[in-house]
Formats: structure tokens, sequence, C-alpha cells
């Protein structure tokens, strides 16, 4: 009898990678902002306000094709891996919307699902907020009598994450000039929350925690006894009487520069890939403001395609799958907060407007 080829994924028949989503082209714009903010009671008009960082792009985030990229390469790794599994890709806020994939899969055949998200960290919106959209579209799509869903576990501290953003630091640091490079600030920046969202949930810590990672990471490679740092924050929206992390990257640029920083790194721990946050909020923001004070700034990489965090998905796939046959397996972490549970606790990253609201992969 040959070998089943998929042993490593059993009891899983697709892997669905489950992102935000994002406009390409002019026209989707503000109905993607209005999806993005339904129930929030936002005026259109403030919402093309806000889209106008989308048009000087064209319209386009960049998150759609940075997910095409990364289903390709997680395709061809789990190929040369004796994997033939399927990968799906549905979306948040925008097309492909979750609920058509997971139409599509029960049709295609489809019956247990597990699902990578593109957020590495736990908190309202960057977990529990998938979880409920997935048992909203789990209803809407009418698969529930049909797929069982799991979730991959929050991964922020996994090799395959920290170690892109490691080398890529270096990288940065390798592109200021010798003269400044020695004394440049080490700078992490990630999606600013509400304080709330903050409060009742791991996301600072976390992010912390990968800071630390890195910056030991930069000290070894330059033969430091330690690599000072700070974790900053970008993209705050809501109203100006709702407190968010502090303090943003160009407000931090700005009063560090006026203390006589000399150069920066900044190192973009939030994102997986290059979302508009990346390139609007820091290529374009923080880099003019950098300009304007005359300080030397080089932006590190995210992982995006990089074949660590390629790797880092089937690693996490064959590991939920050995738990879910019930085998033992070390699981993959670097931090003493990780590695984190396949399935969230109940009450962990509380919805902040709807108590109750329902969610998959979850004890509540």
């Amino acid at each position: 009898m040959l070998e089943n080829p998929n042993a490593g994924a059993v009891p899983y028949d697709a892997l669905l990678l489950l992102s935000f989503g994002g406009p390409e082209g002019p026209e989707e714009v503000v109905p993607f902002l209005e999806n993005v903010t339904r129930g929030r009671g936002i005026p259109r008009e403030r919402l093309a306000a806000v889209g106008e960082h989308y048009f000087l792009f064209g319209g386009v985030s960049p998150i759609n094709a940075q997910c095409r990229a990364l289903i390709a390469e997680i395709q061809r790794d789990l190929a040369a891996h004796g994997i033939d599994l399927p990968v799906y890709w549905g979306n948040r806020n925008w097309r492909p919307y979750l609920a058509d994939t997971l139409k599509q899969m029960a049709a295609d055949g489809v019956r247990r699902v597990l699902v990578f998200v593109t957020s590495a960290y736990s908190s309202y919106s960057g977990c529990r907020q998938y979880r409920e959209d997935l048992a909203a579209a789990v209803e809407q799509a009418g698969v529930a009598d049909v797929l069982s869903v799991d979730k991959i576990r929050a991964y922020f501290d996994h090799s395959g994450f920290v170690g892109p953003f490691a080398e890529a630091a270096v990288a940065a640091f390798e592109e200021l000039d010798e003269s400044v490079r020695e004394r440049a600030e080490l700078i992490f920046v990630t999606h600013s929350v509400p304080l709330s969202y903050a409060e009742t949930s791991a996301y600072v810590p976390q992010h912390e925690a990968v800071a630390q990672l890195v910056a030991d990471r930069v000290a070894e490679r330059y033969g430091r006894a330690e690599q000072p740092w700070r974790l900053v924050y970008c993209s705050r929206s809501g109203p100006p009487t709702q407190p968010w992390l502090e303090p943003d990257i160009c407000d931090h640029l700005r009063e560090r520069t006026a203390e006589g920083a000399e150069a920066a790194v900044v190192v973009p721990i939030g994102f997986v890939s290059d979302h508009m946050e990346v390139i609007y909020d820091l290529d374009t923001q923080a880099s003019e403001v950098a300009a304007k004070l005359g300080l030397p700034m080089a932006r590190a990489a995210t992982p995006g395609t990089a074949p660590g965090f390629v790797a880092l998905v089937r690693d996490l796939l064959t590991e939920r799958a050995a738990v879910e046959r019930g085998e033992q397996v070390e699981r993959a972490g670097l931090s003493t907060l990780g590695p984190m549970p396949d399935v969230c606790a109940a009450g962990c990253c509380p919805n902040p407007r709807v108590q109750g609201k329902p969610a998959l992969c979850g004890r509540d």
C-alpha cells in the first residue's frame, strides 16, 4: 500500500488563507471602506477623504497581490514537501469574499479546513474579529453542516515570522551610511488600536516580545551588548476623544530628532507584508517627515514571501494536524508568551461593541 502523500495534513483536506482585503481600482476604494467601517455611522464624505492615500497608488491596495504571491509560494512549498493540499483564499472586506470562498470549498467537496490568518498577534481586530467573520460567513454561505473549520494559532513568536524580520532589520542597518549606522535607533512599528483593545489582549506584550527577539539578533550581528529599541504605532483612526496606542511614528521621529537622534531603522513588525499602512504610513508619510528633519531612515522589509515565512505556514499546518490526530508535538515558539493555544480561550480579546457575538474556533 502506498503511503498517503498528505499524511502530514490529515485530517485537513484544504487550507484557507484569510486576509483583510483591499481595493484594486479607484472605483472600489469607497465601497471597500464602507465594508470596513460598516455599522459605525461614518459619512461617505469622510470615507472619501480617508481613501485619498489609496488614490496615491491608483486606488489599489497592495494586500491582494501580496496574498496571491503568498498563496503561490505556499502551494509550491507544500508540493515540495509531498503535501497535495488545495489552498483557497477569502477576505473579510473585499473580493474574494470569505462567504463566497466557503461556498466554493463546500461545492468542491472540502469537509475539514484549516484557516491561516494574515495577522500574527492577539487582539480583537487581529484575531477575534476574524473568528466572528468566519462564523458570519459560514452562516451566510449555508455550509455550517458541511464544513468543519479550525484556525491556526497566533504565530507572532514563531521563528518563521521573527527570523525574516531579524534578517530585514540587519539589511536595513546596512543600507545606512557607515558614519551613522552605529548610532542608528531601532524603531518597531505596528498598527495602533484603541486602548480598550490593548487592555483586554496580549497585543502590546506580544509585539514587545518580537521586538526584543529582533533587537537581540541585531545586537549579536554587530557585537553589541544590547540594542536599544522603541515600539511605536501608525494608522490611528477613530474619533479624537477615543484613546489609542501612542506614540505615532511621525511624532516619535520628530521628538527623537529634536533630542539628537542621528538615524533610524524602522521595522514594521505588525505586518506580514507591505500593506497600505506600510507603503503609505511608513514609506510615504514617515519617510517624508524623516527627509524634512534631515534624519537618515531605512525601512526593513516585511516577511512577504520570505522562505522562512512560507515554511511557517506548512509548519503550523502539520503541527495542528498532528494535534488533531492525537500525536505529541513540539510546538514552535521563541518567547515566554508562546506558543499560543490552538483554540482561543473563553472571553479572550472581547468584542468592545457587541457582547456575545458568535465566533468560530474558540471556547465561547
